[in-house]
């Protein structure tokens, strides 16, 4: 693999047009920051420095006009096989970016967020990692493995994504899984617990889709 090239960002943060974060992400000066369409709105209202905006500009009252101090701007057509939020991380993967922090995707139509549920599937596949923030919650999916730091309190949901995930194991949680199987049509991951012990989560084959808690620490 190939080095980064100086100018590859840290991590992405892609903004919405669903529900805005209650707090703006602490963003780093080398960091790519992307609107899709609506999300510019939140951009401009938290003051939040946007690197591209991107979009069929269907949810946003006006379009800025170009300008050297503004965002690059580009426009989608309307009739297109991608949603904006998929071109937003599309852009993103071809500028390096591995980690992709994604809010305002979820909150308003049920469809829009199952379809960005579905984008984080597409970052694992092309080798990233996506982080979808809804409100306290964070949503993420996984290939291979990942510990969290432990807390006292709160869930943690882990799902097979896409199809059967083999080799599944759960250690930490209130419910242990040691070399499971989990199906998309049985939801024998929902609502396991924290318990004050580091979790380690795996999976040997397939992808898992993991909900749980802001503020937990991936170590």
């Amino acid at each position: 693999m190939s080095k980064p090239q100086p100018d590859t960002p840290r991590l992405c943060y892609v903004f919405g047009a669903g529900a805005p974060p209650a707090q703006p992400p602490k963003i780093a000066a080398k960091d790519l920051v992307i609107a899709a369409d609506g999300g510019y709105s939140y951009t401009q209202s938290a003051g939040i420095r946007t690197d591209l905006l991107i979009g069929d500009f269907d949810s946003l009252a006006a379009v800025p006009e170009s300008s050297r101090d503004g965002p690059l701007i580009y426009r989608l057509p309307k009739e297109k096989d991608c949603t904006d939020l998929i071109a937003a991380l599309q852009f993103g993967l071809g500028r390096g970016a591995c980690s992709f922090h994604i809010y305002g995707a979820t909150g308003l139509r049920l469809d829009h967020t199952l379809a960005n549920i579905q984008c984080l599937s597409y970052l694992l596949n092309n080798g990233a990692r996506g982080y979808l923030y809804d409100g306290e919650t964070v949503i993420t999916a996984l290939s291979g493995e990942l510990r969290l730091a432990p807390r006292r309190r709160g869930v943690v949901s882990i799902f097979a994504l896409g199809a059967r995930a083999h080799g599944v194991t759960v250690h930490g949680l209130k419910y242990k899984l040691e070399n499971a199987r989990l199906t998309p049509d049985f939801p024998l991951g929902v609502s396991n617990e924290f318990t004050g012990a580091p979790v380690f989560v795996k999976v040997e084959e397939g992808a898992l889709l993991l909900i749980y808690p802001r503020g937990t620490v991936e170590i």
